[in-house]
Parts: structure tokens; C-alpha cells; sequence
């Protein structure tokens, strides 16, 4: 992983457990307990995401079993329905569709975003073409903070040459992700800038910032330079 944009591509998960659309009920709970996973995309013949059956919709059946005991009998729920849910038998009946997916070149911040928007745990990953190519969860967008200090510290450094800062007059170090910045500035003004550059780097903790510099007054409009010393010479006390 290179570059201070990390993607989804990045840390996403390419073994991925998916389903057919016809998948059973307790084919999909063995599947789960085997795997270790509390949801699975639901794929069409040419391995495109349908939609996306998790442990909430499969315990849709007790959920219901005691407030309704004998389901109504009659025209069939509504697909998607609390009913259709509990009388569900296959993984496309149960599926949640359309499926909330993302592509590789989503930043981490973006895929983030969505599962919080969304309320869920992992992202199906899809090409251009809507075929599954991985699965992101939160533990792969917590993959970043892995990263080492001394690959901080040196993305850190790269940045603020590039805004145009010498690394002699500014010090970075980091020590568990939390940089800190130390030295001194043309101006104080770009302190902030400093401390934001740092910001984007993936993996960093917090910025701590011990930089100084000296605050530039600012200029005065040229007609009001040309105005002041005329004010001055003639004074301010009353005509006689």
C-alpha cells in the first residue's frame, strides 16, 4: 500500500464467502457458522451482487415465530416484508436488494461513510460491471493504523517539502501514530496548513504541533498608505 490515499483495493478481503440465490435457509446458517460471518452477497450466474442476506434477516423466522404464531394465511406478503421475510426459504427470498456495494477505488473515508450511512458491517467490493471482486468490513478500513511510524513520519515529511516547507526547518516525529510537528515557519499563518497536510496521511493518530513563526502584519491598501502620513502631518486638534 503506497500513497497517502489509501483505497478500498487497498486492505479489502478477496476470498469471499457468497451464495447462490438459491441457497436454503439452513444451508446459509451452516454456511455462516462454518465461515465465521454474519452476512453474505447473494450472486446471479455471472457472479454479479443481487443483494446481501445477513443473521438479521435469517432470525426474521423467531423474531415473529411468538407474536405471530400461525401466519396469515392468503395472498403472499410483500417482498421484503417482515411476513415475506419469516416465510423466506431461499437466500434470494431473504436477501436485503438492492445490495449496498462499493468499488476498489473508493477511499477509505468513502466506504466508511457509506457503512455508517447504511448501518452495516461490510461492503460487498464490485467492479464497473457489478461483479463481486471482495468484501471490505470495518476491521480492513482499521488496517491503516498499522501502518509504521517511520512511513508516517517520512509521508508526513514528503508533504510538507512538497507544500513548500524544507524539512531542516520543520521537524516530524511519530511515535504510535501521533505526530508531532516542531520548528519554525516563514509565517504563522501556515501553521494550520501544516497541521492538515498531516492530517491526510493514512494512519495518523493525531498531529501535535509545536511549530512557531513569526505573524506578518498585513499590508495596507495603497491608497491608504499614500493617506496616512498627510493625516499624521496635519493633525487632529481644532481650526483656529
Amino acid at each position: 500500500m503506497q500513497g497517502s490515499q489509501y483505497t478500498v483495493g487497498d486492505v479489502m478481503t478477496t476470498t469471499v464467502v457468497a451464495l447462490a440465490g438459491g441457497a436454503m435457509f439452513k444451508e446459509i446458517v451452516r454456511t455462516m457458522e462454518q465461515w465465521g460471518v454474519s452476512a453474505m452477497p447473494v450472486l446471479d450466474g455471472r457472479g454479479r451482487v443481487l443483494g446481501v442476506v445477513s443473521e438479521a434477516d435469517l432470525l426474521r423466522k423467531e423474531e415473529l415465530r411468538d407474536n405471530e404464531p400461525e401466519l396469515p394465511r392468503g395472498p403472499r406478503p410483500a417482498a421484503g416484508s417482515r411476513s415475506a421475510k419469516a416465510r423466506a426459504v431461499t437466500a434470494e427470498e431473504l436477501m436485503n436488494t438492492p445490495a449496498v456495494t462499493v468499488q476498489p477505488a473508493a477511499t477509505l473515508g468513502r466506504a466508511a461513510r457509506i457503512m455508517a450511512r447504511h448501518g452495516v458491517k461490510r461492503l460487498p467490493v464490485v467492479g464497473d460491471d457489478g461483479v463481486l471482486i471482495g468484501i471490505v468490513s470495518r476491521s480492513d478500513l482499521l488496517k491503516v493504523f498499522l501502518r509504521g511510524d517511520e512511513d508516517i513520519a517520512g509521508e508526513v515529511r514528503r508533504l510538507v517539502v512538497a507544500a513548500g516547507f524544507l524539512t531542516d526547518s520543520v521537524g516530524v516525529a511519530v511515535r504510535e501514530g501521533v505526530v508531532t510537528l516542531t520548528g519554525r515557519v516563514p509565517d504563522a499563518s501556515l501553521i494550520p496548513l501544516v497541521i492538515r497536510l498531516a492530517r491526510t496521511v493514512e494512519g495518523v493518530v493525531d498531529v501535535r504541533c509545536d511549530l512557531t513563526g513569526p505573524r506578518r502584519r498585513p499590508l495596507l491598501e495603497p491608497d491608504l498608505a499614500e493617506e496616512q502620513p498627510s493625516s499624521r502631518a496635519t493633525g487632529s486638534g481644532p481650526e483656529t
